[in-house]
């Protein structure tokens, strides 16, 4: 029997485990191509610090074919400029005392009326300054043989393809029956522009590179360049020779440095603000530097910058988390995996900076570049998730850095050892004056949801001393800020306040649900981080956390705001459901209301009302006036209540501003009040790509307390998920 038992033990093999997702084949099916332009999608490029919009040729050849919300920009995360004060203004330029329930007057960056505060030169000043700029464009410099400029209908058999796996793209065209192919990379340690130009008209410099440097435009949205007035700024060549020339450039007080390196090339001055290079050979190879230091580094070995990009990508492919749709029945799948890789794409490029990402993250620039810290966690938290939390640290650390200055604010609302964010900023810290900002408070637990993934991605004793002073002051205003009733003993938010959903009235609204529950939720998880750390939990913490006035609620459905009666009622009526937008018609904006289960996950939710309140969203809200990061966080909340055939139906939810281009860009849309016109805003929101990932990744992996393999998808959906954690 022994000679048997043995052949039995080597025939039964152990139970394969899962098969590895094939990453390069899930990348590689949603490469970029083109074949003509597409006017609203331009090819992006970039590194998290730079990034490179480039038309059909791989560079800024032809920035008129775009839309005018599509700009051809050269942005950094450092780039800012502000015009001349009017004057010098101080700390408190811009605040107004405002009367606030229980505690007297309290200084806001507050203005009734932005038509009126426009013509105050402070109050404008502070809304538009600093704002990001453009660094410069680089383009092809491209001529006949009679010396004519090329026009675009004179270029055939346009291809342009973006290889996401290694961040390469890649420009094929012919001028007068000659090849062209122009390759651009973005270094990813360096904010330095990579291209390369073949082609057998280089050698005659019928295709050359030029690389202009511009000013500042008063117009500064959603293009801050300006290209008519070169005597406003300068451009100084500080050294030079044959192959490299480096310049200085000032904008008002604003100066930026760059060098343009042509290995076996030459650069040369090619007019104001602008400079040549040209190619010996059939080959150009031109490398594009943007600095703020006044000593510029040499530039790299062309060969070893290229490797180390493509090697960059790879490692962001391989070593973070992916999810894999293929073999899913349902149509829709292939079209959300394809969202999702060009949405890991964009948030590497656009949200993973040194700075909290702008709306239209280094694309082009709305509210004059500054960035909106309420949206934060949708832009950058899915990093944590997806197994990349170094990307969401590095925005993190702004946070730490200014924690002085946000100690200080709250120190000016009464508030002792309390961070009191700001809502608009740029890099500084200061609110940018408006009728709603100054009131907006579901920013201010931010920084600990954000500590918190992080944490739950390295649960170690170095993420606890790096982010326990931002937690602990960020809770000391959670606990500090809400109003205590004697009365009753529950604490209230506001008045002022104005809620997620922002059509509501700052100086009568209280009490706003999403921001009740993470009010309290923070300081559940702050007592949580004082508890890892060995500390006695926080009594007055406590107290908050016990007396938080709960979420309200009318007719056994949630609703935005305390106070506010025959909510749900108007949403159904007639005239709310039409096509007109009725002032009293709040059945738009972000339904917040669904946010404390949907993001959250709060365990004071009844989860019956839920279900309730999302059952009369569906039926009764203006999907034309949902935003695109709505629609990934109504999905987390019909996922949280077990019903995952609805969370895809809202994920891909075909909506105005749910609507995905080429690129994996959403676009902005507002629409009249005669309910009829849309207008478009800017073509990308990078919410929606963030918020999208966060959900996905909650929904495959699973959130605490869930059960089962991706629980927020059907079953019959195909779904292979590696290394992404689940949400709280």
């Amino acid at each position: 029997m022994r000679p048997l038992l043995a052949l039995a033990a080597i025939l039964v093999l152990p139970a394969a485990g899962p098969v590895p997702i094939d990453r390069h084949a899930l990348v590689e099916r949603h490469a970029v191509t083109f074949t003509k332009i597409d006017r609203d999608a331009p090819a992006m490029i970039g590194n998290g610090e730079l990034a490179f919009t480039a038309d059909i040729t791989g560079l800024q050849t032809f920035p008129e074919r775009y839309a005018p919300q599509a700009p051809l920009l050269t942005m950094a995360q450092w780039a800012w400029h502000s015009f001349p004060e009017p004057h010098p203004l101080g700390a408190e330029a811009g605040l107004v005392q405002v009367p606030v329930p229980g505690r007297g007057s309290q200084p806001y960056a507050y203005v009734r009326d932005l038509a009126a505060a426009a013509k105050d030169p402070v109050i404008a000043w502070l809304r538009e300054n600093p704002h990001r700029f453009s660094l410069g464009r680089v383009s092809l410099d491209m001529h006949h043989a009679d010396g004519r400029p090329v026009r675009f209908e004179e270029l055939t058999d346009t291809v342009q393809r973006l290889d996401l796996w290694t961040g390469t793209l890649t420009s094929r065209f012919r001028l007068d029956g000659q090849p062209v192919t122009v390759t651009t990379r973005v270094h990813p340690d360096r904010d330095m522009l990579l291209v390369e130009v073949r082609s057998p008209l280089v050698a005659s410099g019928r295709v050359a590179v030029r690389v202009a440097y511009p000013g500042v435009s008063r117009a500064i949205n959603p293009d801050p360049s300006d290209w008519t007035h070169p005597e406003a700024y300068t451009t100084r060549i500080t050294a030079r020779r044959a192959d490299r020339i480096e310049v200085r450039n000032r904008i008002d007080r604003t100066v930026t440095t760059s060098s343009v390196t042509a290995p076996g090339g030459t650069v040369a001055p090619d007019g104001p603000h602008r400079l040549a290079v040209y190619g010996h050979g059939e080959r150009l190879v031109a490398m594009v530097s943007f600095d703020r230091a006044q000593r510029l580094a040499p530039a790299p070995d062309y060969a070893r910058a290229v490797a180390v990009t493509e090697a960059h990508w790879r490692d962001y492919w391989t070593q973070g988390g992916v999810v894999d749709f293929s073999g899913s029945r349902d149509p829709r799948a292939a079209e959300l995996e394809r969202r999702v890789v060009l949405s890991q794409y964009l948030a590497a490029i656009n949200e993973a900076g040194s700075l909290p990402p702008q709306e239209e993250g280094l694309f082009s620039n709305s509210w004059n570049g500054k960035f909106h810290l309420e949206m934060h966690p949708w832009h950058s938290a899915h990093f944590a998730s997806w197994g990349r939390p170094a990307l969401l640290e590095r925005s993190l650390q702004w946070y730490r850095a200014h924690l002085p200055d946000a100690i200080a604010e709250g120190r000016r609302h009464g508030l002792n050892a309390a961070a009191w964010w700001p809502k608009m900023s740029g890099p500084e810290g200061r609110n940018s004056p408006s009728p709603i900002n100054p009131f907006i408070l579901w920013q201010q637990p931010h920084p600990i949801y954000l500590a918190e993934l992080v944490w739950r991605a390295h649960p170690d004793r170095a993420t606890l001393e790096r982010y326990a002073p931002l937690v602990e002051a960020t809770a000391n205003m959670l606990a500090g800020w809400p109003r205590l009733d004697p009365a009753t003993g529950r604490y209230h938010i506001g008045p002022p306040v104005v809620p997620v959903q922002e059509n509501h009235d700052p100086f009568t609204s209280a009490d706003p649900a999403f921001e009740v529950e993470y009010f309290r939720w923070g300081l559940e998880r702050a007592q949580a981080w004082r508890v890892r750390r060995g500390l006695a939990r926080h009594p007055q913490w406590d107290k908050v956390i016990a007396g938080m006035a709960p979420m309200p609620m009318q007719d056994g459905r949630y609703v935005p705001v305390a106070g506010e009666p025959g909510f749900w009622t108007r949403a159904a009526s007639p005239e709310c459901r039409g096509n007109a937008r009725p002032p009293l018609c709040t059945n738009r904006d972000h339904p917040s209301f669904l946010m404390p289960f949907g993001l959250i996950g709060s365990e004071r939710v009844d989860r019956a009302a839920m279900a309730r309140t999302l059952a009369a969203t569906d039926e009764d809200w203006d999907m034309r006036q949902l935003w695109g990061w709505d629609f990934p966080m109504i999905a987390m909340t019909a996922a949280r209540l077990g019903r995952p055939e609805e969370a895809i139906d809202w994920l891909m939810r075909d909506a105005p501003n749910n609507r995905w281009g080429a690129t994996g860009m959403t676009p902005r849309y507002d629409l009249a009040a005669d309910g009829k016109t849309e207008t478009r805003l800017a073509d990308t929101y990078f919410p929606s790509n963030g918020a999208l990932l966060l959900a996905v990744g909650m929904m495959a992996a699973g959130w605490q307390g869930s059960t089962g393999h991706a629980p927020g998808f059907p079953a019959d959906w195909s779904v292979r998920v590696e290394r992404v954690k689940p949400l709280p």
